[in-house]
């Protein structure tokens, strides 16, 4: 795991922290577990059902219970690096020792974009009642891009380009509002979720 800087957008900070997970050969065992399991994938939905005029993607769902089975070794790595993201956030932020123990991953999703595909809303990650126990969002990007396929965060005019292993944690709420930009050329694979109250 190495810290990574980000543009600087319009706003200091902007609680968004940034490394690169190591290996990086995690990455692409999460894309091969992707395309291995072609039972399990299906059009992205979102908290209201399936909507591609919102969100076109096609997702594996995937809950904590299963990361323990066999074939699923890739998810228990890359989550102990993960981990050691959240470690050093909580050390950067360390109001969070607070909370911290209190926290766990919830259900996570692998995702694979084609071009002309994306995530086109601007949301945020906790939005309802029913998303009320997200603290944060996390995120890796699983390959390099060839074009397109940024994540903009609105409120900070701040785009980041997908790069093999670069992986994001930031707040839940609105103020952390995003969209996936069109990949305009080539595949997009990220595997995203939330780390939540227990």
């Amino acid at each position: 795991m190495k810290k990574e800087a980000l543009g600087s957008g319009n706003k200091n900070p902007n609680f968004i922290g940034s490394w690169t997970i190591e290996p990086i050969m995690i990455c692409e065992d999460l894309i091969s577990y992707f395309e291995l399991n072609i039972a399990k994938q299906k059009s992205g939905v979102l908290s209201g059902g399936l909507n591609l005029d919102k969100k076109d993607s096609i997702d594996i769902t995937i809950h904590p219970k299963d990361i323990v089975q066999p074939g699923n070794e890739a998810f228990k790595a890359y989550f102990d690096q993960l981990f050691q993201c959240f470690k050093n956030y909580v050390e950067e932020w360390t109001f969070l020792e607070k909370i911290s123990e209190k926290l766990e991953i919830g259900s996570f999703n692998l995702q694979r974009y084609k071009t002309g595909q994306h995530f086109k809303e601007i949301h945020t990650e906790r939005s309802s009642l029913e998303t009320l126990h997200r603290v944060f969002a996390f995120m890796t990007y699983l390959n390099d891009v060839q074009e397109g396929g940024s994540t903009y965060f609105s409120h900070y005019d701040l785009e980041i380009k997908p790069r093999k292993g670069l992986t994001l944690i930031w707040p839940a709420e609105w103020t952390h509002a995003h969209r996936g930009n069109i990949l305009k050329k080539g595949t997009k694979y990220i595997i995203t979720g939330w780390i939540n109250f227990c």
